[in-house]
């Protein structure tokens, strides 16, 4: 079957047996979407009616929507990962006057329409499914072609809209599964919640689907910046949060276009939540059910009334490793973005096809030598440019001698060798003498570098990589095809630092403090990975970068082959 990059899945059964397949639904939708598939819901939908064009009705907020959006991010988690899922809310609104709407045990606005005209959405769909079962096969052209007007009055699609019926098997019903909640929902003028959002998966999604239920007219989302981003798991990999709300009102828009966002940024852990009398209700996790009552409290003390905790449930994460938790979480994505090529590499066509050159680096502590040292058993040729440093300082050299007329001779061993011990300590945390050694050193190094290269190219080596501290400082990029950064946090490489080199706590700090942070480094990356956890983790990082950089390398000679 052919794959559509977006769709629409137009779910049909009654929303308290939809429990029982929305797995094999969304397995089977997999096969036919690829990217983005948004899911519209309109328990009892007669699609087969012989006489009439069904029409978008209002759904009614309930319990069992409720459950149902949790249901369906979860299990899309699960059996459809690689789906951007969005749950859309635009026909699920508390309205007065309803009437019953036939087939769904719901009441519904049988007389009003939730789409005066089709909402835009920010992919439009170019194929459209459902779970509806046929009565009869020859209902099939009749039903499809029901299906492919119905949700053009929903949503501004693709020209030459496909459809699809989905058949999926029902999971096996267990005893007392049957029999809903369909009980209304209590809903609110203004709700408010906050989060780092991301990368925004599966629990992000249910946090805003939910919020959007419960919201009439606002929706104030409280996005973490600044402060409270320094303790997150690899928060150098957290994107920048102009990205992070970009996604948001995309996704928000989509879902709930009549509601009014505000976003805004949150330097500490309350933001506007405990100064806005008009709020209503924040909702929360498990997790974070301490911090909606801190809310409180804080309200209180301010004099405004406490906001109604509406609490949901985490969701599980099936495929999380023993470094990441078992909640759906984003420092998971995170780690698992470590050893992929995050950023495409830049073209060089004035470096030779071979060997394939990976800059190293990352700062002090980082554990970069140790993963270099992998990469050698791996097969790759490692040129250590602190080595090449340490060649350059021998008596006689450009840079020995260059060194002594502008630091002078009490950096002179006994033996006559420059003490780089001594000569570090004197310019970290001094910009104008450490750039007076950098511009001595660091050409010198560049010209050596550029002899070990040609010398691994001479006896036909496929990969170098170079081991450099100071890879980016020193604008070498332009030597190497990729820039690989390891990271570790703050606090663990300033231990590493006084441990390994018996320095003082200050001293580490001077060090670390006069090369580049690792959130610039990171900026330059075409492939992250971290030393933080067990060995056998950072293992693992570095064989799935070797073979997915075996990969690109052998995409890039398929490419450099002439065509006949």
């Amino acid at each position: 079957m052919s794959m559509f990059s977006t769709g629409i899945l137009v779910l049909t059964s009654p929303l308290h047996t939809l429990p029982l397949r929305i797995a094999p639904v969304l397995t089977s939708a997999a096969q036919v979407v690829e990217r983005t598939l948004y899911v519209h819901l309109h328990p009892g939908l007669n699609l087969g009616a012989s006489v009439g064009q069904p029409r978008p009705v209002f759904i009614p907020p309930v319990v069992d929507v409720s459950s149902l959006i949790t249901g369906l991010y979860s299990n899309a988690a699960n059996v459809c990962a690689h789906l951007d899922v969005r749950v859309l809310l635009t026909n699920v609104c508390a309205q007065p006057n309803v009437a019953a709407c036939p087939g769904t045990g719901l009441s519904g606005g049988a007389a009003a329409n939730p789409f005066p005209s089709p909402q835009p959405l920010s992919h439009s769909p170019e194929v459209v499914l459902t779970d509806f079962a046929l009565q009869d096969p020859g209902q099939s052209r009749l039903v499809t072609q029901c299906l492919q007007r119905y949700a053009g009055n929903c949503y501004v699609c693709k020209p030459g809209l496909a459809s699809v019926l989905l058949h999926p098997q029902q999971e096996k019903e267990e005893p007392g599964d049957r029999g809903g909640r369909s009980e209304p929902m209590k809903t609110y003028s203004e709700v408010v919640v906050g989060g780092t959002f991301d990368r925004l998966h599966g629990a992000h999604k249910t946090l805003l689907n939910i919020s959007c239920l419960l919201a009439n007219k606002r929706f104030l989302i409280g996005v973490c910046d600044q402060d409270l981003l320094k303790k997150k798991v690899l928060k150098e990999l957290i994107e920048p949060y102009a990205l992070r709300v970009q996604h948001l009102r995309e996704f928000l828009q989509d879902v709930k276009p009549s509601l009014q966002y505000d976003i805004v940024p949150l330097s500490d852990p309350f933001g506007p939540s405990v100064v806005e009398a008009q709020l209503e209700c924040i909702v929360v996790s498990e997790e974070t059910r301490k911090g909606g009552e801190a809310v409180n409290r804080k309200r209180i003390e301010n004099g405004l009334p406490g906001l109604v905790l509406h609490e949901i449930q985490l969701l599980k994460d099936a495929h999380h490793t023993e470094i990441e938790e078992e909640k759906i979480s984003s420092s998971s994505l995170r780690s698992r973005l470590l050893g992929t090529l995050l950023a495409q590499a830049n073209e060089t066509p004035h470096l030779p096809l071979v060997p394939y050159l990976i800059g190293l680096t990352g700062g002090s502590g980082s554990g970069k030598t140790s993963i270099a040292r992998q990469l050698e058993a791996l097969g790759a040729v490692r040129i250590d440019t602190d080595q090449l440093g340490h060649e350059t300082y021998r008596p006689g050299e450009v840079v020995y001698n260059r060194v002594l007329e502008e630091f002078g001779p009490e950096f002179m061993n006994e033996d006559k060798t420059i003490n780089r011990r001594a000569l570090g300590l004197k310019v970290f945390g001094n910009k104008k003498r450490l750039k007076a050694l950098t511009d001595i050193v660091w050409p010198e190094i560049a010209l050596r570098l550029k002899q070990r290269i040609q010398q691994a190219r001479e006896e036909g080596k496929q990969v170098c990589v170079v081991d450099a501290a100071v890879l980016l400082e020193a604008g070498w990029t332009d030597i190497v095809h990729e820039v690989w950064v390891v990271v570790v946090p703050e606090e663990e490489a300033l231990s590493r630092v006084m441990a390994r080199d018996g320095v003082s706590q200050e001293d580490a700090i001077r060090r670390l403090q006069s090369q580049w942070g690792t959130a610039r480094q990171v900026e330059h990356a075409n492939v992250v990975l971290c030393t933080l956890w067990e060995p056998e983790v950072t293992q693992r990082q570095v064989r799935k970068a070797w073979d997915l950089l075996q990969k690109r390398i052998q995409q890039r000679m398929e490419r450099a082959k002439p065509h006949s």
